[in-house]
């Protein structure tokens, strides 16, 4: 079954991420991926679908690691973060010691 979805999501996230198409089509290429940018824009309007290979080049491109989730696969509605808010959850990763005085600053 085709997700209808998918372009919508890809486009959300190469514009969250800051790159234009030519970009994308440049990224794509230093990863041995030809594809013209006209390609890229029948993937975004749900004209054609990324193959397999690609596709998870591309979600590795806009830094997506809930696949199933951000396109809609599972029951769970995805978190979607700012790269701001990723590099927070990272860095508190980082510092589980971190952990309590966040909890107090937020009055959780």
């Amino acid at each position: 079954m085709k997700n209808t979805r998918i372009g919508e999501v890809l486009k959300e996230y190469r514009k969250r991420n800051c790159y234009s198409v030519s970009d994308i089509a440049a990224l794509l290429h230093e990863k041995d991926i030809l594809v013209a940018e006209k390609t890229i824009y029948g993937w975004e309007s749900g004209q054609s679908m990324p193959d397999p290979d690609t596709f998870l080049k591309l979600c590795e491109i806009y830094k997506i690691d809930d696949v199933l989730g951000v396109f809609g696969y599972t029951d769970r509605t995805p978190l979607r973060l700012t790269e701001y808010e990723r590099n927070l959850l990272l860095n508190l990763r980082r510092h589980p010691e971190m952990l309590p005085a966040i909890k107090k600053l937020l009055d959780m």
